[in-house]
């Protein structure tokens, strides 16, 4: 994936360089794009219309101390609250907003309630938007979706490894598949396009040539503590599984599937519980699976891909009661995508993700 963002990182400088500034007159535009606040449970619903957004917090948190973490606002725009300010949502909460052009805009905010046994939004896949390139993502809108795809890095290449499939009787499914990418790109160490569904987004602010991941945010807001990952999933592995360099592995290529539930403060991950499932079966029909989740330290009875790299966790304590602040979902055609080893056809479709708890 990272010699991909890298091209379309390219590709992007290239295109941005030969924009005219030219435009005349002040932007208009005060809207609140983006809000990320303390303990929220899931993406903040803005309606840019009626200048609102409303945010879920879980029951019990004091709602009079609520922290800015994230505010993005139409371009040249600013506000009188930011990131390290509070928000008293014991009541509607102000923010204004005042335009280039210097026009002002009072946005409501609201807090609701969260539910005690939460579900990631559109895990059924079955809402699909199109995109100003002309494929399609996983969501209502580019701005509500909580889903990101691979597509963004190859598209660039017309290659499109995440897409929607129709099972019929208006349900659709993700469909990802491991594509050839062509001779160029063969040549130059990335040989294959890798299907991939996450929870997360991509930032073009982000951008950093030195480190085209970075432009990768993974994760959504969560709150829940859920036994089990459960989902349907059909899996065909291709023929040869090879490396970057086109050397035939001696291992079949295997589907990936995770879901990661995190606690973020001040700047720090730490995970909380772990759901995993690498397979190399080919299951023809769409099967029903469920995973468990694994709160706290995994041990050496753990493969060591499924610890995080920096190996931290929450305390013990932490991990018997504490609730998680993010939720990274991923789902791969090919296990070994991000560096670019795969076998061609490989196909994972993914549907109906679903959480669950037991009383």
């Amino acid at each position: 994936m990272k010699r991909l963002l890298s091209i379309a990182i390219i590709i992007g400088i290239a295109t941005a360089s030969c924009v005219k500034e030219d435009y005349f007159g002040l932007l208009e535009s005060g809207n609140i794009k983006t809000l990320l606040v303390s303990n929220q449970a899931g993406n903040a619903v803005i309606d840019i219309d009626a200048k609102t957004v409303e945010i879920e917090i879980p029951g019990g948190i004091d709602l009079s101390e609520i922290t800015i973490q994230k505010l993005e606002l139409s371009s040249f725009a600013t506000a009188d609250k930011g990131v390290g300010d509070q928000l008293d949502l014991t009541e509607p909460a102000i923010i204004i907003v005042t335009a280039e052009d210097g026009s002002t805009h009072i946005w409501t905010i609201k807090s609701f309630v969260a539910s005690a046994n939460p579900q990631l939004d559109n895990g059924n896949l079955n809402d699909w938007y199109q995109t100003a390139s002309d494929y399609f993502e996983p969501g209502i809108d580019a701005a509500s979706t909580i889903w990101g795809t691979g597509n963004q890095g190859t598209q660039i290449l017309n290659r499109l490894a995440t897409t929607p499939f129709d099972l019929g009787a208006g349900n659709r499914a993700a469909k990802l598949e491991t594509l050839d990418n062509g001779l160029i790109p063969g040549t130059l160490g990335f040989p294959i396009s890798a299907g991939s569904v996450f929870t997360g987004f991509f930032n073009p602010d982000n951008i950093d040539p030195t480190d085209p991941q970075a432009a990768i945010d993974f994760g959504t807001p969560f709150t829940g503590r859920p036994d089990k990952l459960r989902l349907k999933y059909l899996y065909q592995p291709g023929e040869s599984n090879e490396d970057s360099d086109g050397n035939v592995l001696s291992y079949p290529d295997m589907l990936d599937i995770y879901a990661l539930l995190e606690i973020r403060l001040n700047g720090n991950t730490e995970r909380l519980a772990t759901a995993w499932f690498r397979s190399s079966e080919t299951i023809d029909d769409l099967t029903t699976i469920e995973i468990d989740f694994t709160y706290g330290e995994l041990d050496n009875s753990f493969p060591d891909y499924m610890k995080p790299a920096d190996n931290v966790y929450v305390s013990p304590d932490s991990a018997a009661f504490a609730l998680p602040t993010h939720i990274t979902f991923v789902a791969s055609s090919s296990f070994d995508g991000a560096n670019f080893a795969g076998a061609v056809g490989s196909v994972l479709i993914v549907d109906d993700v679903e959480m669950v708890y037991t009383e």
